[in-house]
């Protein structure tokens, strides 16, 4: 299974190529990768008489995410729909594509990645990984229906099927998290085997479970995003919308029916909605004059149908389900490609605009036929074997009570009459004389398809015959789900074109007079059936809600961002202090003991730091509060070190110096004190609201350690850092192993952030390193400063970069000390580095500490000097140590740990002797290199960028030639 999911998602990624390189033609051999999964599959069918394969991929077991994968009858069914029909499909987009644009080229590595997703969403037994795997569906989904994105229709409709089943998708999710919590297993296989027992929290997420299974599967009341998808290319519907993403729910549905098919909640959406969805989309397809509306609002009909039948939790009826599922993928898909073939042939889906076309097609007409034969249930189909199978089992389910067994039998043959209405009502409109002597012009334009393009729905189409002669063989294959349901005393009966005369046998003929009925009334008196408007409409209803939803959040960010940094943060403070506080008070807390202030060391640390926030909120000096407000940060850091934690302190010193310097270079370039027009009268108002923001912190924080009932987790982590992280330093080991993914995050952030400033700093450009002094030496001169003063030749410079600065704001003392101080801190930087794991430091301290080197250079040298120091790019650190921290975790995998976790290499250098290294050593080298990335592109930024002062001065990271230009412009 594993093999055939990587299959699929390499085929994906150089698809783009192949088809750049054969044409549409490529798409053969893109179905090579579906083909060979699908034969892997057929010669691994699970039978009844051995355990069905399972792999497992060890990735975060703690939070229960690791790769299980398994293949039973129900998977093994599934399978094959998606891996066949998907072959097929591939195949006839070679003849459906004109050319091979590049958004084609890109459609084939996304239908290509559709079905892995799909094989890994029926494979995975880890709910959690299902719900990725779900989740990956709707985003291609959306990338499919949107292929024509010039097309409005086609953006409101993928738009509209993103929304509507990631809502459910994300409430599955909280259903997912529940179930899992409940049982300890997120394991669906450990899920249907032992069932949580019923009540209001089981039934709660059951239900959020069956919204996400409805949604995808457009049940009632979400069925209207699937019509609107037939906006996607003909291949996207045939697959898709008949054979593939649609049949997620049911699949959902029919996985957990064995377990929840007793709840009332279970048959109030599954059976209920279902049955209402059968009859409404089978009814709205009457009315619709498009072929693919008809067949979308048709798939809607069959998908109530299939969800009634898996849904009910009888075996016999599961059996049915089944076989309705297979028919109606062979059926649709069939007819969908026959529908795509007329519109590629004649430029039309409109039946208004078709007449004859069976006369000029008469095999693409016998095809349409015979699988619409197969969606309408006639004899000798497949989809008439599932449709007296359902009529047969529903009527004698022990599943419900006899009412509503009869009104369920009753609601589906009434279904089934639309069903054959709509199906005629096809046929004919795409293919019927409809009394006109010539063709339609459409019609007498057309050119008639290759046999390869009438090849795949000519095949489905067969199929659908083949497999109503050989049903008992193939129902066999169908059996070993089927027992994992109870049968309620009836023998399982197996699958048969023919059972004898009885209840089926009579509905079948209703079916039939009562379909050819409805067709001729509906052919005949359209106009007037369907002149008004419905009532209800899904889609008005949809359209209201976005527009509810844009005029809410245009109040809410018309009232609470007013464009102004002050009030924005001030509604944001007092949100933090008034609900947390009336929750923490009307709640059960009632307990506050406070501890560790037994030190008067803390209480003249406090007392420093509070005097430093009020100083800061009188002075009206920027740079004074600025130093005032780092006097805070340096308290804090105090009480780490006070508290025995080396590490935090560190990294506390480090980030608060860091970050005065940051300020400082910006507070350079402002007045050294606000004009009085930006005074304001609300600064007794903003202290008193930081004073209640920090007494609110303390609250919280107080009761939230008195609350704590049981032994912290902090007792264990020296232990656990070095059993399980190979690491002394606890603090270091949660950072680059325990907590390595939310650090990966982290840094992630960083990078952006480092981004978003230099793109607001350099509007024209956004690379390259800082200026060197060879580029100030071709600029101004070997012997100019930036003042334009003779350099004398006998002065004496310390740093090359400071010959280019003024006298004014030089200073020797600090030149000379830089010069001595760099490379300490450089060393001491990599011994942060290298001893961080068992010792205080880390990558992260060591790359600050490389970072305040930098800044030290620069403040003393200038902007030359800071592109002497390193003249790399900032883009190559930040770049080179995300790609070092992420291959990390593939690292960690191949070596046998899970992923971004430490695992332990040993080797023998012939001089060094054996050497014991740890994989969290490599994911540190790489947050070392993106801290030093980040703080090289704020200097850079605000650093050496700001020193450039003047509307036609050269732009840091600019080349030579364009800076000597904008030189000479300045003089002229």
């Amino acid at each position: 299974m594993i093999a055939v999911l990587t299959a699929l998602a390499v085929c994906a990624l150089i698809a783009p190529g192949v088809i750049k390189v054969l044409g549409t033609r490529g798409f053969y051999v893109l179905a090579l990768a579906p083909l060979g999964g699908l034969i892997w599959v057929l010669s691994h069918w699970p039978g009844s008489d051995r355990a069905p394969a399972m792999q497992t991929i060890t990735w975060v077991p703690s939070l229960h995410m690791d790769i299980v994968m398994r293949m039973d009858t129900l998977s093994a069914i599934l399978s094959v729909l998606i891996l066949g029909v998907g072959t097929l499909v591939l195949c006839y987009c070679a003849h459906y594509f004109d050319d091979a644009r590049p958004r084609v080229q890109v459609f084939g590595g996304e239908m290509v990645a559709f079905a892995a997703a799909m094989f890994g969403l029926v494979t995975s037994d880890n709910m959690l990984v299902l719900y990725i795997f779900w989740e990956l569906t709707t985003v291609l989904s959306f990338m499919l229906v949107g292929f024509y994105r010039i097309r409005a229709t086609a953006r409101r409709s993928a738009t509209q099927a993103l929304l509507v089943t990631t809502f459910g998708g994300l409430a599955m999710l909280v259903g997912i998290i529940m179930l899992g919590e409940r049982t300890g297993s997120y394991l669906l296989s450990d899920l249907v085997a032992n069932p949580p027992s019923a009540g209001v929290y089981v039934d709660i997420a059951v239900v959020l479970l069956l919204i996400g299974a409805l949604s995808k599967s457009a049940i009632v009341p979400f069925h209207f995003w699937l019509p609107g998808a037939m906006a996607a290319p003909t291949p996207v519907s045939a697959y898709l919308h008949a054979a593939a993403m649609v049949k997620a729910g049911v699949y959902l549905v029919a996985r957990l029916a064995p377990a929840f098919a007793p709840l009332l909640s279970w048959q109030v959406l599954v059976i209920g909605l279902g049955s209402v969805t059968m009859v409404l989309g089978g009814w709205r397809s009457l009315r619709e004059l498009d072929l693919k509306l008809i067949l979308a609002f048709g798939t809607v009909s069959q998908l109530g149908f299939m969800t009634v039948l898996v849904g009910m939790g009888d075996a016999i009826v599961a059996m049915a389900g089944l076989t309705m599922l297979v028919a109606h993928a062979l059926f649709k898909a069939s007819l969908f490609m026959v529908v795509g073939i007329i519109d590629h042939a004649t430029g039309t889906r409109d039946i208004r605009k078709l007449a004859r076309l069976g006369h000029r097609l008469p095999v693409l007409a016998v095809t349409a036929a015979v699988a619409g034969a197969s969606m309408a249930g006639l004899p000798f189909t497949f989809g008439f074997v599932g449709k007296e199978t359902a009529f047969g089992s529903v009527w004698e389910t022990g599943s419900l009570q006899p009412w509503q067994r009869d009104t369920v039998d009753i609601v589906l043959l009434i279904g089934s009459i639309i069903t054959f209405a709509y199906t005629c009502r096809f046929l004919w409109g795409a293919f019927g004389r409809k009394l006109r002597p010539l063709p339609s012009r459409a019609v007498a334009k057309m050119h008639p398809p290759t046999p390869m393009f009438l090849f795949s729905p000519i095949l489905l189409a067969a199929l659908g015959v083949v497999s109503g002669f050989i049903s008992g063989w193939i129902g066999h294959w169908f059996e070993p789900y089927a027992e994992t349901l109870p049968d309620y005393g009836h023998e399982l009966e197996h699958l048969a074109m023919w059972h004898g005369w009885g209840l089926p046998v009579y509905f079948s003929i209703v079916v039939i007079v009562g379909g050819t009925v409805l067709f001729l009334v509906v052919r005949a008196l359209r106009e007037r059936i369907f002149s008004f408007k419905p009532l209800i409409n899904a889609d008005r209803i949809y359209d209201a809600t976005l527009r509810g939803a844009d005029t809410l959040s245009l109040m809410m960010t018309r009232n609470t961002q007013r464009g102004s940094l002050p009030v924005t943060q001030g509604i944001i403070l007092c949100t933090a202090i008034i609900l947390p506080t009336t929750m923490l008070f009307l709640g059960s807390r009632d307990r506050l003991e406070a501890s560790g202030f037994e030190s008067a060391t803390q209480a003249v640390i406090a007392g420093i730091m509070a005097a430093a926030a009020l100083a800061t909120v009188v002075l009206r000096n920027r740079l004074a509060a600025t130093l005032t407000v780092g006097i805070t940060g340096y308290g804090c850091g105090a009480l780490f070190a006070l508290y025995g934690a080396p590490d935090l302190a560190l990294t506390q010193f480090l980030v608060e110096t860091l970050t005065l310097v940051i300020f400082v270079l910006v507070l350079r370039k402002l007045p050294a004190e606000p004009e009085p027009r930006h005074a304001t009268a609300f600064k007794p108002l903003r202290a008193l609201i930081g004073l209640a923001f920090g007494v609110s912190i303390v609250l919280i924080g107080l009761f939230a350690a008195a609350a704590r009932t049981g032994q912290p987790v902090s007792i264990d982590l020296p232990a656990a850092a070095y059993d399980f992280g190979h690491g002394a330093n606890a603090v270091n080991v949660l950072l680059v192993d325990i907590r390595a993914w939310d650090t990966l995050g982290e840094v992630s952030v960083l990078i952006v952030a480092a981004t978003g400033v230099a793109s607001m700093v350099f509007r024209n450009r956004r690379f390259g390193a800082a200026p060197r002094v060879a580029d100030a030496t071709r600029l101004y001169g070997p012997n100019h400063d930036d003042d334009d003063d003779p350099i004398p030749p006998d002065r004496t410079t310390w740093l090359l970069g400071s010959e280019f600065r003024d006298p004014r704001h030089r200073s020797m003392v600090l030149e000379a000390t830089t010069r001595l101080i760099f490379p300490t801190m450089v060393v001491l930087s990599v011994y942060f580095f290298y001893a961080g794991h068992n010792s205080p430091g880390g990558g992260f301290a060591g790359g600050l500490t490389m970072g305040l080197a930098l800044v030290l250079r620069y403040l003393a040298g200038g902007r030359y000097e800071l592109g002497e120091a390193l003249p790399v790019e900032p883009g190559t650190f930040l770049g080179a140590g995300l790609l070092i921290s992420a291959s990390t975790a593939v690292a960690s995998m191949f070596l046998g740990a899970p992923a971004l976790s430490s695992a332990v290499f040993e080797i023998t250098v012939p001089v060094l002797g054996h050497i014991k290294l740890v994989t969290a050593l490599f994911f540190d080298l790489g947050i070392y290199l993106i801290v030093i990335g980040l703080v090289l592109d704020v200097l850079r930024s605000l650093g050496a960028r700001l020193d450039v002062e003047g509307p036609d001065a050269p732009e840091a990271g600019s080349t030579v030639a364009e800076a000597v230009a904008a030189r000479r412009a300045g003089d002229r």
